[in-house]
């Protein structure tokens, strides 16, 4: 695993990101290419949704956008975050049952994320150098703006190497126990109607 399973994420989180912007729709239907009962589906449906939401979040901030239409992209954000959210959890029980059997060292340290949240961000981070990549080739902008779309372009593709490194080196660390293989689950209260207020409010009122 470790450093070829961090490599295999990226090769399918860019492939989920490309294929997204084949159609570049945010309705095209998911065509998941990978085995369902694998860790690879999970991880391109995870991208997939990622793409899908950061287009939803430029839609939503155009200024001409009717009020209406605005809130129904609000409430698909919120249900895709909620699917986020339950995919990377989805993930992290994947490494769970894999350093299950691990015993920790005694001075054994505690990351401040789970390997699958460190892994969201790699996701988001493939979904953000695809669009820089846009910005660097377009035709209809300054070479000013070219140069600082470039210069970002640069930093986003150091990020990915490092975040390549580092979360490698996680994944090392709780193969040799060096640190406690622990997740906190997020626990989000505001889709329970038994959890916000709002919600079981009117239920009582109901």
């Amino acid at each position: 695993m470790k450093m070829n399973f961090v490599n295999n994420c990226n090769v399918v989180f860019a492939r989920a990101v490309k294929d997204y912007h084949k159609t570049d729709n945010v309705d095209s239907p998911v065509n998941n290419p990978y085995k369902e009962d694998s860790i690879e589906h999970l991880l391109y449906l995870k991208n997939w949704i990622d793409t899908v939401q950061w287009h939803l979040e430029d839609i939503i901030r155009d200024p001409q956008i009717d009020p209406a239409e605005a809130l129904l992209i609000k409430r698909r954000i919120d249900h895709s975050n909620q699917e986020r959210t339950d995919i990377v959890e989805r993930i992290d029980t994947f490494f769970l049952n894999i350093y299950k059997d691990i015993k920790p060292k005694s001075d054994a340290r505690i990351n401040t994320e789970s390997p699958a949240w460190a892994i969201d961000r790699l996701s988001i981070l493939h979904v953000k150098l695809w669009h820089m990549r846009e910005q660097t080739i377009r035709t209809d902008i300054s070479e000013e703006q070219h140069a600082k779309c470039n210069g970002k372009l640069e930093i986003l593709e150091e990020q990915l190497a490092d975040m390549t490194t580092s979360i490698t080196q996680l994944l090392e660390d709780y193969q040799s126990g060096a640190r406690v293989m622990k997740v906190y689950r997020q626990m989000k209260m505001y889709n329970d109607p038994n959890l916000n207020p709002v919600l079981y409010g009117k239920k009582q009122k109901a």
